[in-house]
């Protein structure tokens, strides 16, 4: 069996192997996990369900510092911001097995008309059959979750395939069950070659397929997918801040760099596009750009690193160009604007792109901030949804009727207030809207979609 290295993308360092699956294996998979659901629709009894993922929360929490020195060493996320991924992983696993309870049926009311007297209706949940998960880097361990605990949760056998450059946290979390005593076949781990993973996706055999990473792939592979499959798709945005006149510049500046300059700006709905309000774009911009400047760049297994590597280097030559371009066209650059290295990036303060720069068009995936003049609200909710995406937003505010002017002016799946965009916590609903994807994320929601309503019609007379 080939076995494939996994390096460190800040210096390349080996950190780890995974084996590749051939053409062979996966039909296997497939086979397995069919013959499973064929033979237990109803999927394991709850309650053994629901012990399996608490143990494995158990398991994850023992060995919280390894999780996390993984996903820094393999993914380049900081370990402080490691951590906090591990523990948010920890808690999607508990609410996918306290979910299980939650996940219902109800009683669907006879006797409204003639038709339906002397008769008694219900409905229940049942799994929806084989779930085919294919995962991004950027939270290599809690996406994972997101996709397989609640597959586990609804009763599925689950394949999941992780991205290229992540799948230690992957393998991991798949162990992790198996330890917990999830059986043999239920949860399986694939790491292919991309034509191999078409492949699957495209399996008939598919019920149910969950897909995190770019929109161009994303969209592409539903187009693919065999009739009857259901599916959700999670893709990226280019994330809008509207910043009132009244909003408070000491709470609002630590945040927007958070939502910015977390995991290097890799995040899906991380601050990108800043509208000011009141002509106060380029205080605001400097005050970020002061914040900017002190973050230390560097290895995210070292302790003080706050930002750490692109996943790949071409990423930071992508990014590197964006911010040229826009500079050249008339952004003024505040911070930053400079590789640190092959594989960094400087976090980066842009003043006022032109709207037809790609930092102000497109997801930019990299470090970079961008804050713009807006002359009224209006104008900002105007620009924000100017783009074919639209994911989650954030208004800083302490005007009721402004915040209210925001939310229902933004399109947005979520428009969080006093907060970054970036912000979530797992049970929420998360999902991206036009472009930025399909369906609904979020544990309780996801392990809804993997299942599917069945109903029964008594006849009592």
């Amino acid at each position: 069996m080939q076995e494939i290295e996994i390096t460190n993308p800040y210096d390349d360092t080996i950190v780890g192997t995974v084996p590749l699956a051939t053409a062979k294996q996966v039909e296997e998979a497939f086979q397995t996990a069919d013959a499973l659901h064929s033979a237990n629709r109803q999927g394991l009894p709850a309650h053994l369900r629901i012990g399996i993922l608490k143990k494995a929360a158990n398991i994850m929490r023992d060995r919280a510092d390894d999780l996390a020195y993984t996903i820094s060493a393999e993914g380049g996320k900081p370990l402080i911001d490691a951590r906090v991924e591990v523990d948010r992983a920890v808690d999607s696993v508990d609410t996918c097995a306290a979910e299980i309870g939650h996940n219902t049926g109800t009683e669907i009311p006879m006797g409204l008309t003639p038709a339906g007297a002397g008769k008694v209706a219900f409905t229940t949940r049942e799994p929806i059959g084989l779930v085919l998960a294919v995962s991004a880097f950027n939270h290599p361990l809690n996406l994972i979750v997101h996709q397989v605990a609640p597959a586990v949760a609804a009763g599925c056998p689950v394949i999941v395939k992780p991205a290229e450059d992540t799948p230690l946290s992957c393998l991991a979390f798949i162990e992790i069950l198996q330890e917990a005593g999830l059986p043999d076949g239920w949860a399986q781990f694939i790491f292919c070659e991309t034509a191999l993973a078409q492949k699957m996706v495209t399996d008939p055999r598919v019920a149910f397929f969950s897909f995190i990473g770019s929109s161009n792939v994303g969209w592409t592979l539903r187009s693919l997918l065999a009739p009857g499959t259901r599916l959700a798709l999670e893709h990226g945005g280019a994330a809008p801040v509207i910043i009132g006149a009244s909003a408070d510049s000491e709470l609002l500046i630590p945040k927007i760099a958070k939502g910015g300059f977390y995991h290097s700006g890799q995040v899906c709905v991380s601050v990108q596009r800043v509208f000011a309000l009141g002509g106060q774009a380029a205080d605001l911009a400097f005050q970020l750009a002061s914040v900017a400047e002190r973050l230390v760049v560097g290895n995210a297994i070292d302790k003080t690193t706050e930002c750490g590597p692109l996943i790949r280097k071409r990423e930071v030559d992508r990014v590197a160009t964006w911010v040229d371009e826009a500079v050249a066209s008339g952004a003024k650059l505040i911070a930053g604007g400079k590789k640190i290295s092959d594989s960094c990036y400087s976090p980066t303060v842009l003043l006022n792109p032109p709207a037809d720069a790609q930092v102000s068009k497109k997801e930019i995936f990299g470090p970079v901030v961008c804050v713009y003049d807006s002359y009224d609200l209006d104008n900002a909710i105007q620009i924000s949804n100017s783009l074919p995406f639209a994911f989650q937003a954030s208004v800083f505010s302490n005007d009721f009727a402004e915040i209210m002017s925001a939310y229902h002016g933004l399109d947005a799946s979520a428009v969080i207030i006093n907060e970054h965009s970036a912000f979530r916590v797992d049970w929420m609903p998360f999902a991206g809207r036009r472009q930025s994807g399909y369906g609904i994320g979020g544990i309780p929601h996801t392990l809804e979609e993997m299942t599917q309503i069945k109903m029964g019609v008594l006849s009592t007379s």
